[in-house]
């Protein structure tokens, strides 16, 4: 019987235009094709019996690990058995670099000791398996085909064709290589030569771009400094090259809960990102990333916000700007581990979420610092923004977290509504460009003293998820990174103790615990814990925030690559995988952490 695999048990290749998950097992699980948010052709990571999969995996057991080549995104997953070793290398050809040849999996299998029989199953399913293709044998391999698709198998061994399948065997002898390739609407068969010359220039590439530094100058300096080079390197395959957006993952539904209905789509671009992951970027030596993301979150922006009584910017769009992001789901799936429902879209996008005002703002007051300026457009576009603001910061919303509970005053979504008229106030008074600063003050104070009087609760020492509520949230050690409080102010202090004390298993934060409108319950969140690792490097707690750093960092998976979530009690990996958000965490903490330990005095 099939079995899942833990989250953790998997590596991630791309292209730049979509990504693939690779088993510890040889089993590539899930890849969607041409695009990250394309239909999936391989989904056995949603349904292990439906959802298809390519494996090349030995015959006898085995002992299995994986590793990255060094500072690349090309996958080695070396077998172990009796017999031999052998070792299977899974890349992608990134787009740009390899003209069409992009759109292929090629997986390279070399021998280095004794002998090793590995079998192989080639089951595709196009359209989120909701189609099993017909399947037409060719001497060099097998083409699968659905409606318009096809998706061409290159092989240097006979296979059989079963229903919707088609397997073989290989026997591979010390020393001996073979390719498998695998081709999205194109059936051209590649020498040996052709494979090997790609191997060695999407190795090249990314080695080339992958952060490079002297470690007694780095700003990540540190036993973390391998994460940061591998967080990198997981942005970029989330990055669209095209038009520059990050997604949030490149997977859908991997459950907050195993068996539970937390279960999301998050293959597109959240605008509530931006300033953060610029941030992570730029401190990587990824300028160009980062100038070429901020331009988008500005072009779509610009282009869709809608200029109604209010100008409303959608929360989240397609990695090509698409606004339609229907949420629908997809019954004919069991789910990861029988987590149901499988979704697709995500309803989100049409939520009233208030903090992406100030989000998007602080983005653009941030960016000049890494020599983007600010136009007299985007002056225009940023003004109408905060004076929105102004009229609608005391409404209520879905919040950051985009709880289906109904909306609420949340503290967070007040916090960067301030933030929105802070950075405003500021861009206009450094550049000198026209705004009613008067009003904007009074309203910032009213944002301040609401946020002070209402969103702090005396009873536990620490603000609140939501106005008058006492339910803590860690959105609340942002408020030292946002500028609200000094890192040093007695409530800031008491927000982090309460964190610790309330929110925090085994080092672990959790983003809150209170009713969101959803049965079950989550993981610990990776990214929130990352912020309670800013809030005590800002507060001068540097050795508190080490050890809570490196804490996490142990809950990695064995390729460094961290999910949206952790179940504290066993170490598990939750939710979508990997998720950028967590690794843009990690990046900007590993840097918050280095520069505090720069100004912490020798003892």
């Amino acid at each position: 019987m099939k079995e899942y695999k833990r989250l953790e048990d998997y590596g991630l290749i791309g292209n730049l235009e979509t990504c693939a998950l690779v088993g510890r097992d040889g089993s590539i699980d899930w890849c969607c094709l041409p695009h990250l948010e394309s239909p999936s052709v391989f989904a056995a990571i949603l349904d292990v019996e439906k959802g298809g999969h390519f494996h090349i995996k030995p015959r006898q057991q085995s002992k299995a690990r994986q590793s990255y080549v060094e500072n690349t995104n090309v996958l080695r997953t070396t077998f172990e058995t009796p017999s031999g070793v052998a070792t299977l290398t899974d890349f992608m050809p990134v787009k740009g670099e390899a003209d069409s040849l992009h759109r292929a999996i090629l997986r390279k299998v070399t021998c280095s000791r004794g002998r090793m029989e590995l079998e192989i199953e080639f089951g595709p399913r196009f359209d989120y398996a909701r189609a099993v293709p017909t399947l037409g044998s060719r001497k060099d391999g097998v083409v699968a085909r659905c409606r318009d698709q096809s998706l061409f198998l290159q092989s240097p061994v006979p296979l059989r064709l079963g229903e919707g399948e088609a397997q073989g065997k290989l026997t591979i002898l010390e020393g001996e290589t073979r390719w498998f390739v695998v081709r999205y609407e194109d059936q051209a068969s590649l020498h040996t030569e052709e494979c090997e010359s790609l191997l060695t220039r999407t190795d090249r590439y990314w080695s080339e771009w992958a952060h490079h530094c002297r470690l007694d100058r780095c700003v990540f300096a540190g036993p973390w400094h391998d994460h940061v080079v591998r967080s990198g390197l997981i942005l970029k395959l989330l990055t669209h090259p095209e038009t520059g957006a990050i997604a949030a993952a490149p997977t859908t539904s991997l459950p907050e809960e195993i068996g539970g209905v937390r279960n999301w789509d998050y293959r597109f671009a959240w605008v509530r990102d931006a300033s953060f992951t610029v941030q992570a970027l730029y401190n990587g030596g990824h300028v160009e990333e980062a100038l070429h993301y901020f331009q988008w979150i500005r072009d779509v922006s610009h282009t869709h916000a809608d200029y109604g009584p209010h100008t409303q910017i959608q929360v989240m769009y397609g990695l090509h700007g698409e606004l339609d992001l229907e949420e629908r789901g997809l019954d004919h799936l069991s789910g990861y581990r029988n987590s149901a429902p499988v979704r697709i879209g995500n309803a989100a996008a049409k939520q009233r979420q208030l903090d992406v005002y100030g989000e998007l703002v602080n983005a653009f007051y941030e960016t000049r610092r890494y020599g983007e300026d600010i136009s007299q457009e985007d002056w225009h576009f940023i003004r109408m923004i905060v004076d929105d603001v102004c009229e609608i910061w005391d409404t209520e919303d879905s919040g950051i977290w985009e709880v289906r509970g109904g909306p609420r005053h949340f503290t967070y979504s007040k916090l960067m509504c301030w933030v929105a008229l802070d950075r405003g106030i500021k861009t206009a008074e450094e550049r000198g460009f026209e705004a009613p600063l008067e009003e904007w003050k009074k309203t910032r104070k009213a944002i301040r003293r609401a946020i002070l009087e209402r969103g702090f609760s005396h009873k536990l020492n620490s603000f609140v998820q939501a106005f008058d509520s006492e339910v803590l949230d860690a959105t609340s050690l942002l408020i030292p990174v946002m500028g609200f409080l000094s890192p040093d102010d007695p409530r800031v202090q008491g927000t982090i103790e309460a964190t610790l004390r309330h929110l925090a298993v085994n080092g672990l934060v959790y983003r809150y615990l209170g009713d969101d409108g959803l049965p079950g319950r989550e993981g610990a969140f990776v990214l929130c814990t990352f912020w309670l690792v800013d809030a005590l490097a800002l507060s001068g707690q540097v050795d508190k925030a080490e050890e809570l750093f490196l804490n996490i960092l142990n809950y990695a998976s064995p390729l460094r690559l961290f999910a949206e979530e952790i179940d504290p009690a066993y170490g598990h990996q939750l939710g979508n995988y990997p998720q950028a958000f967590s690794h843009i965490g990690l990046m900007n903490s590993a840097l918050r952490l280095g520069r505090a330990k720069a100004m912490k005095p020798e003892r």
